[in-house]
């Protein structure tokens, strides 16, 4: 997961903790990562849930209702924090979202293709595009998000609002699956 803000210092992990998903393709155990990030200290597991989203009232309340029993609870909690979001909220974590954006080697009219798509965008609903690209390879990532600059573009305001929060939710959903996937973080 790409940091968006800066994490306060963690607790240390233990030394026979998963510093991450196992590269073989073998099932995850959330447990560990779950165990270790219910224990943080609030200011933490605050800070970590802003990396996940950049709502500070739901950053707060995720961090509050600690512990969480198990993945799916904490995942149901998001969902229900995340529909619980004023505009002024939304607009908080839009503002922390980072465009979607190509790798550095991407072909320069993809570049200027994915600029321009994302300006059209802003200008429209002034706000960042914000597209939860799970369900694809990272071959696919700029199609989907050019098509789906391009599809939503025809949205209502209003319509485009609730796509975006949906988004949104389906973006902290993944970022904390990756964050419980990772489990404590390895002292360097």
């Amino acid at each position: 997961m790409q940091p968006r803000h800066p994490v306060p210092a963690e607790a240390p992990a233990p030394a026979d903790a998963p510093a991450g998903p196992p590269a073989d393709g073998a099932p995850v155990d959330h447990a560990v990562g779950l165990a270790h990030f219910n224990s943080l200290p609030f200011a933490a597991a605050e800070a970590a849930f802003l990396e996940c989203c950049g709502s500070l009232r739901w950053a707060h309340r995720m961090a509050a209702h600690r512990p969480y029993p198990d993945l799916g609870a904490l995942l149901a909690a998001s969902d229900e924090a995340g529909y619980d979001l004023a505009p002024g909220d939304i607009a908080e974590a839009l503002a922390a979202e980072p465009a979607p954006c190509l790798h550095h080697d991407a072909p320069r009219a993809a570049h200027l293709a994915l600029r321009a798509a994302h300006a059209a965008y802003e200008s429209r609903f002034g706000h960042t595009f914000v597209i939860c690209l799970d369900a694809y390879t990272p071959d696919q990532h700029v199609d989907q998000v050019l098509a789906g600059i391009r599809v939503r573009m025809e949205h209502e305001v209003d319509e485009e609002r609730a796509v975006t929060a949906e988004e949104l939710r389906r973006l902290a959903r993944s970022r904390i699956v990756e964050l419980m996937t990772a489990g404590p973080r390895q002292e360097r």
